[in-house]
């Protein structure tokens, strides 16, 4: 029993032995690895070498002479300096004075101290720190260089200099491997051409593109740029822009969800919730899509486009398909394009298209040219549906073309004209379905601060009107006259009096001696219910189904890929 137990002790002694040899092995093999892997730091030159366990335990310290600098190389880089405390067991160093830092013959790095650690192949170097490679020149205070991800990071406001800018920030990482800057925290370019301020942006030196993260500026000699997302060639002067994205283009302030800038074209666009500042003529224009030329000094606005003018402290809203502007500020010109709708408090209006000479103080409405063919079968009624037309609160006005005329000092509307096929319309308020109404050939109004005051009708001019007993309001009949010319005097918005300039060939008929046919002129036709009521009246179902177009011509980066 006794010798049993002897040999299974031996037996368990020898697979003790065998599993111990084997796990020798195997951490010796990986320390030859590991050391193949990180390799040593090796001493190249150094005027002395002493031990100080006291202050330095476990450490060489090592000292330059009058003719040799200390030598300490790792794989490809060389560290020169006035002394090193190195620490062969860790493999890495601590180097001081007139520190030396190169890495083939592309990198150089100067600083007052340095440490490196050669296990992990990472320098962190501090006071006055001076960097420079063949694509630029960067200062800080201190750096740190990982060598195995080719990254450098500075956390101490940093200047860089490559071959056309000057970049500070207060914290940046380069990546070598992509030539690309990630620059964080009051970040500033200056270029000849532009400047740049940002919190957050990634910049490509070899492209010349900077990538924006964080609220941007952008000010270059005709423009200014704010942006907190969006893409920037610094060579070219282009990019798009987007959130609270904002372009000041000589005193045209324009903002969108999406914005293009073009500054060799003299050109950008703007693409959702657009809005087109002009701070000069006091305008505001809105859309989903508008263009600004500024080589041509005109921008066009589409996509549910709106037009705000102020008129003497009130606003005029305009809207129409398509917007255009053009001319310098001191004759600025208005265009509008299909569909024309106005809106201010106490006058609307609708019309084919629309032209205003700021300059002047004019604005027509206009309506669409009318071919040969559709003359020979349009009725006059029909000529009244397509002229343009305003109402005065419940008055309406047609005629082939209609002029506002405003005092260019005061801004405030002055006198009206309208030409040829005048129609004036309004709702009788006592009667059922009865309609006062005046047409002639030539139509003057005139205004008083800034409210319809009369109107002069001339040329074959006639007149239906109910006339009623003053005290009773009772219906006396209706007066169907015709004249040379007239005067309507306006009070509160609607007719007041009635003036014949000279005498009129007219009759009052009772009610029931006059065919319900002859109470209307020729072209008699209410166009009530086209009268925008409100700013939102002025779009019809079309327009708040429109689709916003996007700007994509060049792809930002996804949130995700801002990170290091």
């Amino acid at each position: 029993m006794f010798q049993s137990d002897q040999i299974e002790s031996k037996r368990y002694s020898v697979k003790s032995v065998m599993k111990y040899l084997l796990i020798s092995v195997l951490i010796s093999l990986s320390n030859v690895i590991s050391a193949q892997e990180t390799k040593v730091i090796e001493i190249q030159k150094a005027g002395s070498a002493i031990k100080d366990d006291r202050k330095f335990p476990g450490a060489t310290i090592l000292d330059r002479s009058k003719t040799h600098r200390v030598h300490l190389s790792h794989q490809g880089a060389l560290v020169i300096s006035d002394q090193a405390i190195f620490y062969a067991k860790e493999n890495n160093f601590k180097a001081h004075g007139n520190v030396v830092f190169t890495q083939g013959d592309s990198i150089r790095m100067t600083s007052e101290k340095l440490d490196y650690n050669g296990d992990v192949r990472h320098a962190i170097a501090s006071g006055s720190v001076h960097l420079t490679m063949p694509e630029m020149d960067l200062k800080t205070e201190e750096l740190q260089f990982d060598r195995i991800q080719n990254k450098v990071i500075y956390e101490t406001r940093g200047i860089i200099i490559d071959s056309t800018n000057t970049l500070t920030s207060n914290q940046g990482v380069y990546f070598m491997n992509e030539k690309k800057y990630r620059f964080l925290s009051e970040v500033d370019i200056e270029n000849p051409e532009y400047s740049i301020t940002s919190e957050r942006l990634d910049y490509y030196p070899e492209l010349a593109h900077a990538f924006l993260y964080g609220p941007t500026e952008i000010i270059g000699e005709t423009y200014e740029i704010r942006s907190e997302r969006g893409f920037y060639d610094m060579a070219l002067e282009t990019g798009v822009f987007k959130q609270k994205a904002v372009i000041n283009y000589d005193n045209k302030i324009v903002y969108g969800d999406s914005l293009y800038f073009d500054n060799q074209r003299e050109y950008a666009a703007a693409t959702g919730n657009i809005k087109l500042i002009d701070t000069i003529n006091r305008s505001i224009i809105q859309g989903h899509y508008g263009e600004i030329f500024q080589a041509k000094d005109s921008a066009v606005i589409t996509h549910r486009a709106l037009a705000i003018n102020i008129f003497d402290s009130d606003s005029l809203y305009i809207h129409a398909d398509t917007l255009v502007v053009t001319g310098p500020e001191n004759k600025r010109i208005f265009r509008g394009f299909y569909d024309v709708r106005l809106f201010k408090q106490d006058i609307q209006g609708k019309s084919d298209s629309l032209y205003i000479d700021e300059s002047a103080g004019i604005t027509k409405l206009l309506k669409r040219p009318t071919t040969k063919k559709e003359l020979q079968v349009m009725t006059s009624e029909d000529f009244t549906k397509r002229n343009p037309v305003l109402w005065f609160d419940k008055t309406q006005m047609t005629g082939n073309e209609i002029h506002l005329i405003s005092n260019i000092q005061t801004n405030k509307l002055d006198s009206l004209k309208i030409t040829n096929n005048v129609l004036l319309i309004e709702k009788d308020t006592l009667s059922l379905n009865g309609y006062n109404q005046i047409s002639g050939a030539k139509l003057d109004g005139f205004f008083e601060e800034g409210k319809l005051k009369s109107l002069d009708i001339k040329k074959n001019t006639m007149m239906i009107y109910y006339v009623y007993n003053d005290q009773s309001y009772e219906l006396i009949g209706i007066d169907k006259s015709t004249c040379s010319a007239m005067r309507i005097e306006f009070e509160s918005g609607q007719i007041n009096e009635i003036i014949f300039h000279d005498s009129s060939d007219g009759i009052v008929y009772p009610e029931t001696d006059l065919d319900p046919n002859e109470r209307v002129l020729e072209g008699f036709f209410s166009r009530e219910h086209e009268q925008p009521k409100s700013v939102s009246d002025l779009f019809s179902k079309e327009d708040n189904l429109i689709t916003i177009p996007l700007i994509e011509t060049i792809k930002i980066p996804s949130e995700s890929e801002k990170e290091p």
